[in-house]
């Protein structure tokens, strides 16, 4: 059974790392703590002193670490030789912060580790793969960074111009692929003895990550996909960790329990130091032989959901694409705005049988949308939204109509905008339905927001957040001012409705009445 010697880098929080080693240790893992050289004596000493009768416990060098600096690659690598010497019989060897806590059992772990020999490490092409969001790129590698660039911002810059400018590009090692990734992974025994042993025979290596810039985030990727053959590499982390879009870490607190214990990993980070409850029932998760864990794994794409919403008129100023075009004067374009596609695609198909006005589905919000051949610009949804009214222009031409009804998701009120300030006349039509729980349960299934194992606090607080959503989203079309804007509404009778509707596509109410029938809202 698997065995693993934890690589603890921490820099505060003695109280806290004593109890994370204790914790680590209790379920017959070891643990070596390297505690930060620039973090005070008196602290390290408390933690010795708390720690020195536990035999699975040791103590590597100290360095003074600063971030983004080779000093973090030393005190790991000190670390990894301390684990390797005092815990022969350890079998994995798992990188940890004091900012880190279990998430599953231990018993957990060690069956995931011994399903398969792997190491665990997020390790992707440095120059293609997009890993680095913001910030230096190629810099890190093809320059030599001697200062911190958190402690001497201007000097650190100013280095780094003069290299520019006078060409002092240095070479990246022939027979090394740089790739890029996480800091916090798990190896097997025999690579963390590979990487040390390849430390020792290579100095040339060393000395050029002496000088990159965040070398733990390149280092023992590279490395380990030198030394490990590709099947035997799982490009992941196991720690469960985000990123906000400024490349800060986020934070976790005692109301994310559920949503940790979910996630198909082992560990989390960053835990809040004040989230002092979710510590209690995750330190005693940790030692629960017995627990068993329902994996719904829907923490990346719910926190890009709940935090991104990258809408325009949110968060991003508005894009206009194409300007200048114009769809053209003495055209019609209608448009239906409904969050249920299939109601909103039953009434397309019944105008499209009802009469000879043309009726599109969702074309920019589903690749597939059935549309004729345009010459490629119709290939995909990026390539629909970014020239739109060329688009538009060309299915008029291709109908040879002067009236278009298109579906859309209430979502998209930059279209919306986009056409009513294009010379065409557009109306707008709201389709308000009405949203169950177990509707919008599904469409966060559909969407990857949840998945049919996620708890159910957490649900609850995601069918809330979507209900506001499009609460939301039916104001902004209101409040929009649009010159023609019409709203039919499930909560509303048949007569009532076939007003709008009658308005809207320019047909009798009789006519209106028989579209909307008395199943168009049905799930």
């Amino acid at each position: 059974m698997a065995r693993i010697a934890y690589i603890l880098l921490a820099h505060k929080d003695p109280d806290g790392i004593i109890a994370q080693a204790a914790r680590l240790t209790a379920t017959g893992d070891a643990v070596a703590i390297h505690f930060d050289g620039r973090a005070a004596t008196a602290g390290f000493t408390r933690i010795r002193a708390a720690l020195a009768g536990n035999p699975a416990v040791a103590f590597a060098p100290r360095v003074k670490c600063g971030w983004g600096e080779w000093s973090l690659v030393k005190a790991t690598l000190g670390a990894i030789e301390t684990a390797l010497a005092a815990f022969p019989d350890a079998s994995h060897v798992y990188m940890l912060s004091g900012d880190c806590m279990p998430i599953k059992s231990a018993a957990h772990s060690h069956a995931v580790l011994d399903a398969e020999s792997a190491d665990y490490i997020e390790a992707e092409d440095f120059f293609t793969s997009g890993w680095i969001r913001t910030g230096l790129k190629e810099e890190r590698l093809i320059y030599r960074h001697y200062l911190n660039e958190r402690r001497h911002k201007a000097l650190f810059y100013r280095m780094l111009d003069w290299q520019k400018r006078l060409g002092l590009r240095r070479k990246i090692p022939d027979d090394l692929q740089m790739m890029i990734g996480s800091q916090w992974w798990c190896l097997r025994r025999a690579t963390a003895e590979a990487v040390l042993a390849f430390c020792r025979a290579r100095p040339d290596v060393i000395r050029f990550f002496r000088t990159t810039w965040i070398p733990d985030e390149t280092f023992f990727q590279t490395l380990v996909r030198h030394l490990v053959p590709e099947a035997e590499i799982r490009s992941r982390t196991l720690t469960f960790l985000l990123f906000t879009d400024y490349g800060m870490p986020v934070t976790f607190y005692n109301d994310h329990y559920d949503l940790l214990v979910s996630q198909n990993h082992l560990f989390a980070r960053k835990i809040s130091p004040d989230a002092t409850e979710l510590k209690a029932r995750l330190g005693a998760l940790y030692c629960d032989a017995a627990a068993r864990f329902a994996i719904s794994d829907e923490g990346r794409p719910l926190f890009a959901f709940l935090t991104g919403r990258g809408r325009v008129g949110r968060r991003f100023a508005p894009r206009f694409w194409e300007a200048c075009s114009t769809i053209g004067r003495g055209r019609e374009l209608m448009l239906v705005a409904c969050r249920k596609r299939h109601v909103g695609k039953r009434l397309a198909e019944r105008v499209r049988q009802a009469s000879n006005l043309p009726a599109l589905d969702y074309i920019f919000d589903e690749e597939a949308a059935n549309l004729p051949d345009l010459g490629g610009i119709q290939s995909t949804v990026g390539k629909r939204t970014r020239h739109r009214r060329a688009l538009m222009r060309m299915l008029f031409d291709y109908y040879g109509t002067n009236r278009l009804l298109v579906c859309l998701d209430p979502a998209g009120i930059e279209l919306m905008r986009d056409f009513v300030a294009d010379r065409c006349t557009t109306r707008i039509l709201e389709i308000d339905c009405a949203f169950s729980d177990a509707f919008l349960a599904g469409h966060a299934c559909r969407t990857g927001l949840a998945a049919p194992e996620t708890p159910a606090e957490v649900l609850k607080s995601l069918l809330c957040t979507l209900r506001h959503d499009i609460r939301f989203e039916s104001d902004r079309m209101r409040d929009a001012n649009f010159p023609t804007f019409l709203r039919i509404d499930e909560a509303a009778g048949l007569e009532e409705n076939a007003i709008p509707l009658a308005a809207f596509l320019d047909v009798p109410v009789a006519q209106a009445r028989a579209l909307l029938g008395a199943d168009l809202f049905e799930d």
